[in-house]
């Protein structure tokens, strides 16, 4: 077995270049980096919010909208006043907390990056000395297996052999065609190495933050809704917006607002081991996805809302009086959803979600599976485990006191059943926050759409036994004029 020695590893490595750092320049010459940090993210969310705004108040993009406008106006136990308020108090204590943050960081600074690139060609270099010992391990002959390789791939042969082309003879008339010993590095390490430097590694750290997160909202989410304290003290403010829209996003009360969001941005940053300007892409885009989240729209072309299943209309179902101790998961990806089975299972239950679901399937390709706003499917209910919901029906003490005729829509039996039941019990818990009233508000609300959808089907169905008719009449008549045409032209035919 071929041995490699710790001195034959790091001998004969290039030298690494010298460098000087100074200051990163600033993205915007005026702002400081640190500074833009907390305010790039503020930006963003009333910006995209005062989009999604403007789009509701000139009422485009109707088909594609989750809720009618008269419910944003009568379901809703927040005014728009309240909404503005909290979400600015919250703003100004993530600003708060940003700033303290940025100054435990160290400044970014630029004139490293060659010397660093430089470091990953090296390991890079050391990695390929290790690869004959690592074939020997396994029973390979690495400089057999090189020589096989010479001629069709010197390149793979010289990596075979640690990168040390001199060690075949026969590897080239240059031996030091593909590795240049202890002057440099060659042109793919070099290649290889600013990949990592540049793509890889800021790829991993936004993979770590994105997970960091989601895990962070997820269980804190979860705990506050099935710990009835924390969601009739804290969190029930936020679920006050019961048909959400973009701007109140952050709406919540000042303390869920630091610890969900603000605190869980921070502790990913921090775990991920992002500079300055990572965190400010992270804690933007994060942002950008939270208010669109929340903007009510299904929309088929909006890239956030296909990037993962975890969008607005997925997002709707937790607001719902049906839905609310489902679906924690946000902002980017499901994953603990379906990991801990708190997805929501009973499809798309409402009769709201009817028209944009109708109007997304006609933008999809024909040939695509069913499209659903919820991300779920009806038979998943009777499929899936009860668990953690098994006993939410036999703990709904409240609800079992409610006409079924004010328990609507009726989800299916299952699961969804036992999630409904856990959802509505914990909207009549909350006193505060329309207890009884919202589930017969949101009845009321759903038999209308009911009754709508049943209107407009008729009306289809009317339009096109008409158009049926009128085409029936049309071929009636084109066939009698043609017959009456045919008659003359035998006629004259005759007479010849």
């Amino acid at each position: 077995m071929a041995n490699c020695s710790h001195s034959d590893i790091y001998s004969d490595l290039p030298p690494l270049p010298t460098y000087q750092t100074s200051l990163m320049p600033s993205l915007i010459p005026v702002i400081p980096d640190k500074l833009l940090t907390v305010i790039l993210p503020i930006a963003a969310y009333w910006a995209l919010s005062m989009l999604f705004h403007w789009i509701d108040t000139m009422d485009y993009f109707p088909q594609y909208r989750l809720h009618t406008p008269a419910e944003v106006s009568s379901r809703n136990k927040a005014s728009r006043w309240e909404v503005v308020r909290d979400v600015v108090v919250q703003q100004a204590i993530q600003t708060a907390v940003g700033w303290g943050l940025g100054m435990t960081e160290p400044d970014d600074l630029i004139g490293k990056e060659e010397y660093d690139i430089a470091v990953w060609a090296r390991r890079i270099r050391i990695a390929q000395r290790l690869l004959p010992t690592l074939l020997a391990f396994v029973g390979l002959d690495a400089k057999g297996l090189a020589k096989n390789f010479n001629q069709s791939h010197p390149l793979l042969a010289v990596f075979m052999l640690g990168g040390r082309s001199s060690t075949l003879s026969a590897a080239s008339t240059d031996p030091n065609r593909f590795m240049n010993q202890g002057s440099d590095f060659t042109a793919w390490e070099k290649t290889l190495a600013r990949a990592i430097y540049w793509v890889i590694v800021p790829a991993i750290q936004y993979g770590i933050a994105i997970v960091v997160v989601d895990a962070w909202q997820y269980f804190l989410h979860r705990a506050m809704h099935m710990n009835k304290w924390m969601y009739t003290t804290i969190h029930s403010r936020h679920h006050r917006l019961y048909v959400p829209y973009a701007y109140g996003a952050l709406y919540n009360h000042p303390l869920e607002g630091l610890l969900l969001d603000t605190l869980g941005a921070s502790v990913a940053y921090k775990l991920a081991g992002m500079n300055t300007r990572q965190g400010m892409w992270f804690f933007t885009a994060s942002t950008f996805k939270t208010v669109d989240d929340h903007c009510g729209y299904a929309l088929p072309w909006d890239p956030l809302q296909h990037l993962t299943s975890n969008n607005a209309g997925y997002h709707d179902v937790h607001h719902q009086s049906w839905g609310i101790k489902t679906n924690f998961s946000q902002p980017f990806f499901t994953f603990w959803d379906r990991a801990l089975g708190t997805v929501w299972t009973g499809g798309d239950v409402s009769a709201r979600y009817e028209k944009a679901r109708i109007a997304a399937q006609k933008k999809a390709d024909q040939g695509s599976e069913k499209t659903t706003i919820t991300h779920s499917n009806v038979t998943d209910s009777a499929s899936q485990d009860p668990r953690p919901y098994q006993d939410d029906k036999d703990n709904a003490t409240d609800l079992a006191s409610m006409p079924l005729k004010d328990q609507q829509p009726f989800p299916p039996a299952g699961k969804a059943e036992l999630q409904a039941a856990g959802s509505r019990q914990q909207i009549l818990d909350d006193k505060n926050g329309g207890g009884p009233q919202v589930l017969i508000q949101e009845a009321a609300e759903e038999k209308e759409a009911r009754s709508l959808l049943r209107r407009e089907g008729r009306r289809r169905t009317a339009s096109s036994l008409s158009q049926t008719d009128s085409l029936r009449g049309l071929k009636d008549r084109v066939t009698g004029s043609m017959h009456g045409r045919a008659g003359a032209l035998i006629g004259m035919e005759s007479n010849r």
